[in-house]
């Protein structure tokens, strides 16, 4: 914070360390946090008419019934989409691009005790596996190894929200476990139009920033925003710092608390404040349960009781998957078991420590490429050890042969050699409900997967 008392949002690192109660109710719902604190302010014709602004979209009939449990009733985990639609007024953005994109995802995780709240960031460019989703002409997409956002792209590629929402929905459930119970979708163009009400934000390039498809060409030095300007900030990637994904969350992430902050200080006038509920209302989409002032205002009424050192953010544990393909030098892979731990913690509602989770993953990271793996087929079914060893190579596995066990097995386990215990809990992280143990007779240099019937290949993450 400056000395004139201004809050600042950074770029590249710049500004004020935000907090994390911040960074969470910010990105919630675009503002809807702070929106919903005023509208009991306003009458009842002006209540049911930002009612009526928010979208709902039934989710549930595009989801599937292969789903994961809650294993905790009670808790809920709820998608946060940063929408990069490609119709009407955001034609104009990005290179080549007709379809919709999400620029930001994270899970908002809220235990069942409401005593706590842990926000996990999903950067676009993790290479994951894309679930097998509806595109909105009847047809379904394969299954295939891509950026986690081109799941919003493909399903909303009949131009529904909903259809981007559940292929979204979908796909993190896949690769992480959770069940997602609730989603929220936040439009560019209404973004620009809540930082116009409030007359710009003020942020602290320490570079100058030159962006065409961000529509950005910005001087060094602290400045207010607005308009296209603000919009190209939070959108910008390459022009500005290390060029990473990692790095514009981070903007995002501060530049939406110091919106947050700003409205809270600002609308006292009952023209602004309805021109930032406006446009805060018209950006949102939501499942139907969420599709309303009332449950979002609940909601932001349950976050802003947490304390403050009780509301964790973080970014799933990763690295540069260039270290297990070197042709790859755009995207980020998850790092295992470090983001399979955190998972399972949400899973069953625990509370995740954040230093503890960061210094794991710094101290003990193995690169999916380091780890030799034999595949034997325990299953009696013909192809079944080729099939599992496909998918470990597009995981950045290496895989040294396949084979057939000594006999056929309903568990799927994993052997390894004494001195392969960290190769061998990377590999079994990946498998679902398996375990590693070290065996006196495993294969020396090799960890050995033996699949068994119980394995599902649609689970293996």
């Amino acid at each position: 914070m400056s000395g004139t008392g201004k809050r600042r949002a950074g770029a590249g690192g710049s500004g004020v360390r935000l907090t994390r109660r911040g960074r969470a109710v910010g990105w919630l719902a675009g503002g809807a946090a702070v929106l919903v604190l005023g509208v009991g302010g306003v009458g009842a014709w002006v209540y049911k008419d930002l009612d009526n602004n928010i979208t709902g979209a039934d989710v549930d009939g595009k989801l599937g019934g292969d789903r994961p449990v809650n294993l905790s009733p009670g808790s809920k985990n709820i998608l946060v989409v940063g929408s990069d639609s490609r119709d009407g007024a955001n034609a104009k953005y990005g290179r080549d691009l007709t379809t919709m994109q999400s620029d930001t995802l994270m899970v908002l995780h809220v235990p069942a005790n409401r005593e706590w709240a842990t926000v996990v960031s999903l950067p676009r460019d993790s290479w994951v596996e894309i679930s097998a989703c509806d595109k909105g002409d009847g047809s379904l997409s394969d299954p295939h190894q891509a950026k986690i956002n081109e799941a919003f792209a493909i399903g909303g590629a009949g131009g529904e929200v909903a259809g981007a929402a559940a292929c979204s929905i979908r796909t993190v459930e896949a690769n992480t476990g959770l069940r997602i119970d609730n989603f929220v979708s936040v439009d560019f163009q209404g973004f620009k139009g809540m930082v116009d009400a409030l007359e710009g934000i003020e942020v602290c390039p320490e570079q100058a920033i030159r962006d065409e498809n961000a529509h950005l060409d910005m001087e060094a030095g602290c400045q207010t925003v607005q308009g296209e300007t603000a919009l190209g900030y939070v959108r910008t990637r390459y022009a500005v710092g290390d060029g990473s994904d990692i790095g514009r969350i981070g903007r995002q992430q501060e530049f939406m608390e110091a919106l947050a902050a700003k409205a809270k200080s600002k609308l006292t006038s009952p023209s602004s404040l309805y021109d930032f509920m406006q446009s805060a209302t018209k950006s949102l989409t939501t499942d139907e349960d969420l599709a309303g002032i009332d449950p979002l205002n609940d909601l932001a009424s349950e976050l802003t009781s947490i304390p403050s050192d009780r509301l964790t953010f973080l970014t799933v544990p990763h690295y540069p998957r260039e270290a297990d393909v070197p042709a790859d030098k755009a995207n980020i892979v998850w790092q295992y078991p470090h983001a399979a731990d955190l998972f399972t913690s949400l899973a069953g509602d625990k509370e995740v420590d954040k230093k503890r989770l960061q210094a794991q993953a710094e101290n003990d990271l193995v690169y999916a490429s380091a780890v030799r793996v034999q595949v034997l087929n325990g299953t009696g079914v013909t192809g079944r050890a080729a099939a599992v060893a496909e998918k470990l190579r597009a995981a950045g596995f290496t895989v040294v042969g396949t084979g057939n066990a000594p006999e056929n097995t309903g568990t799927t386990t994993v052997a390894y050699p004494a001195a392969l215990a960290r190769q061998a809990k990377v590999l079994a992280s990946r498998l679902p409900e398996t375990k590693a143990a070290q065996a006196a007779d495993a294969t020396a240099g090799v960890v050995t997967l033996v699949v068994g019937t119980d394995l599902d290949l649609g689970r293996l993450r």
